[in-house]
């Protein structure tokens, strides 16, 4: 049996699985990770790093230049999900106890159909002024106009309800993702290098029987994973799906 076979047995016979995602798993929906070759970290030119402009101090202290990178490069409101969000989705129709905890604030997994989903780092797709409360989802926010979107009811600046470096992640989305992550039977790491802290850190509460990881790069994970696949993570799930469609 080889690595693809053992994979969609795992998944088959699995009474729970959380798949943890990052933005690797994206990719094939034209949406550019953060730390490979051609991702967002190491595009040149400009003033600032991006990971300076993706902070809450720079968004405090360079408002204007935050929302032009922001809407420039981190919002893609017309990306649609692809094979490996739908996959994961029809995975949980067949199995209830199929969970998503994701670092991703693209909207694509729950687009692609997936309800257990736990978005780390938020979404894109919500905002808020920082002065009334106001929520906006993505098309009023856009609507507002300006340099810099304002509360129409207030006046306050509507900010974008995702985790920036600097600020603390959810601590009630945190809890559900490390219980799901420690009961699980199956965990599947996709499309993430697993060193972004803290959220890196949860593969170390998996404490069930089978940990894979699908990953381009290496990860510091590999060696304890049960299965890992450095390719591309379209290519896995296209064997899988073969597999399962000829079973």
């Amino acid at each position: 049996m080889d690595k693809y076979q053992q994979f969609k047995s795992i998944l088959d016979n699995s009474r729970s699985i959380v798949f943890f995602t990052g933005a690797g798993v994206s990719t094939a929906s034209n949406i550019p990770d953060f730390r490979s070759a051609n991702g967002l970290y190491n595009e040149k030119g400009g003033l600032y790093r991006p990971e300076e402009i993706i902070s809450h101090s720079f968004f405090m202290e360079n408002t204007k230049e935050f929302f032009e990178f922001y809407f420039s490069k981190m919002v893609y409101q017309n990306a649609k999900p692809n094979l490996a969000h739908r996959f994961i989705a029809e995975l949980e129709k067949k199995n209830s106890n199929v969970w998503v905890v994701t670092q991703n604030i693209d909207n694509l997994h729950q687009e692609a159909g997936s309800k257990h989903i736990i978005e780390l780092h938020g979404s894109v797709f919500r905002n808020y002024c920082m002065n009334c409360g106001q929520f906006y989802d993505l098309e009023k926010t856009l609507k507002v106009g300006g340099d810099v979107p304002k509360c129409p009811r207030c006046g306050g600046i509507i900010k974008p309800d995702v985790v920036l470096y600097e600020e603390q992640l959810n601590e009630n989305d945190i809890k559900m993702a490390i219980g799901l992550i420690s009961q699980a039977e199956t965990m599947v790491v996709i499309g993430t290098s697993l060193i972004v802290y803290p959220a890196a850190s949860f593969v170390r509460y998996f404490n069930g029987k089978n940990l894979i990881i699908i990953n381009k790069e290496k990860t510091n994970y590999d060696n304890y994973a049960n299965l890992s696949f450095n390719e591309d993570i379209i290519s896995v799930i296209n064997k899988i799906s073969s597999l399962q469609n000829n079973k």
